[in-house]
């Protein structure tokens, strides 16, 4: 059974930072391309940074500089780390494992970041 299960997010003011942590189980975490995706209220879901499994990045503009994706194969885990954070970062989380040539793509629960002061 697949388990993604996100932690570290939470009520931070504008200019704060957030970890995210999203730690795997059920799958072959390194044949994975890890990433966070996130959903605004009345908004579509989106790529937030993703990792391949080879180290390769990509990261929406409206992030590059602020977030940083990485993970850790050993630990089964896929982090965000966020810094600088705006109110318009406020949105459910979601930790995504995918394997796109297969169709393999699995979603976490999701998880509440809110930027408020």
């Amino acid at each position: 059974q697949v388990q993604l299960v996100e932690s570290g997010g939470g009520l931070v003011q504008p200019g704060g930072s957030l970890r995210l942590s999203c730690a795997a189980s059920g799958i072959r975490f390194s044949s994975y391309t890890m990433g966070w995706y996130r959903q605004a209220p009345g908004k579509q879901r989106e790529l937030v940074a993703a990792m391949t499994p080879g180290g390769s990045t990509n990261s929406a503009d409206s992030v590059k500089g602020r977030f940083t994706v990485s993970r850790d194969n050993a630990k089964n885990t896929v982090y965000l780390q966020m810094n600088s954070l705006e109110p318009e970062d406020t949105a459910v989380y979601y930790c995504n494992a995918k394997i796109t040539t297969i169709a393999y793509n699995y979603w976490g629960q999701g998880i509440q970041v809110t930027v408020s002061s």
